[in-house]
């Protein structure tokens, strides 16, 4: 039988705007994996595996001299925007195992000004290549432009010409979540913006606007993972979280089956990776209370909602006509900001929606604090493509 895991310490930087503070790798990862060591009351000579997630940094063994250089086994983990949950998914892995008592999963990126290009480079293969054709096929594409914000637009664009959603459902998500990030110390953008100014801003790629899209950032998270042994040898259930249920999903042929660009942005292994987090963790989508969500633009948010099972395919936008996720709503979705307002930085993206998602099982989130929240839910996407969800509770 597989053993429990639990977070039991969890920090952050503050996400920053690309440039803005004169910081390296080593710098941001001190301050991420300190706050978290202190969070948990115990010293880095307790930890016996790192896995250091960073797309662009290649540097997990280098980034933590700072912090502590024991002799650990520390693995470099890249898996697009969903690094930082496939290091925390490997961090889970030992302990679940039995190959470890106490491991630290740490994400962390420096990242360039402006939006993420095509990855092309010299080779013709590329991470996302698949994805790419798949939409020239099913719609218009623009080569000379960013790629993602047309990828996930189009993907908006069907729902609204399926479905029947509008511009104005996705600028309401976008809305909601700048409101949210309001709360949070941690976020890049702290500013409430009202409807209006959300639909008025700088079209992206329509009917994203500017304030609809996740920027680049510069930022770190990290978390601990322990054993029951652990907690016990060191008294901290009273803080621990329990990873009750985690799994990461990879492409299968439906993602491209039909040059739909719902699927090539990932509905189905957001879809499956549901599932099976959530059949592990002995829940239905019904028992969530609180959730983190990928939202690295508004039109992603909106079609999640739908592989999570809170709307039926094609109903989505009933949810924001209701406001059903936000406070008072049936649901809480990403009370941080999400991506859109407190940054993407791609390595730290997974484990800072944990490091949200353990301050609200322990009732610890401050203003953010979603009431009576019991069960929450983590989703991290990266394309080419990788899904990470994770179900977490209080440990008992």
């Amino acid at each position: 039988m597989a053993n429990r895991t639990f977070v039991v310490g969890v920090g952050m930087t503050k996400f920053e705007k690309p440039g803005s503070r004169d910081w390296e790798y080593p710098d941001m990862a001190k301050e991420a994996v300190g706050k978290a060591l202190e969070d948990a009351g115990i010293g880095y000579d307790k930890v016996e595996q790192a896995y250091a997630g960073s797309m662009y940094g290649s540097m997990g063994q280098r980034a933590l001299y700072e912090t502590g250089m024991t002799g650990i086994p520390v693995m470099t983990v890249a898996n697009a925007c969903a690094t930082g949950s496939s290091a925390l998914f490997m961090a889970r892995q030992a302990v679940r195992g039995g190959l470890a008592d106490c491991t630290l999963a740490l994400g962390m990126e420096k990242m360039k000004k402006g939006s993420l290009g095509a990855g092309m480079g010299e080779s013709k293969v590329t991470i996302i290549d698949h994805h790419l054709t798949s939409m020239a096929a099913g719609r218009a594409w623009e080569m000379d432009k960013a790629p993602m914000p047309q990828m996930f637009g189009n993907a908006g664009r069907e729902h609204m010409e399926k479905y029947g959603s509008t511009a104005d459902h996705f600028a309401w998500i976008g809305y909601k979540n700048h409101k949210h990030s309001v709360n949070n110390p941690y976020a890049q953008f702290q500013t409430e913006y009202s409807l209006d100014d959300v639909k008025n801003a700088t079209m992206i790629f329509d009917p994203l606007t500017k304030l609809q899209c996740s920027p680049t950032s510069d930022g770190a998270a990290a978390a601990l993972v322990v054993s029951e042994r652990f907690l016990d040898e060191h008294d901290l259930w009273g803080q621990a979280v329990e990873i009750a249920g985690q799994y990461i999903a990879t492409d299968t042929p439906e993602s491209f089956a039909d040059n739909s660009s719902i699927q090539v942005v990932g509905f189905g292994v957001s879809q499956l990776a549901a599932k099976r987090a959530m059949d592990e963790a002995q829940v239905g989508i019904e028992d969530v209370d609180v959730i983190e969500l990928h939202d690295c633009f508004s039109a992603n948010e909106l079609i999640t909602y739908e592989a999570l099972g809170m709307a039926a395919v094609g109903e989505a936008h009933k949810l924001v006509d209701d406001e059903a996720t936000t406070y008072g709503g049936k649901w809480v979705v990403n009370p941080s900001g999400g991506l859109i307002s407190k940054g993407h930085p791609l390595g730290a993206t997974g484990i800072a929606q944990c490091a949200e998602l353990t301050w609200q099982m322990r009732g610890t989130a401050g203003k953010r604090q979603v009431e009576n929240a019991r069960v929450a839910l983590q989703h991290n996407i990266g394309l080419g493509s990788a899904c990470a969800v994770a179900v977490y509770k209080p440990a008992s």
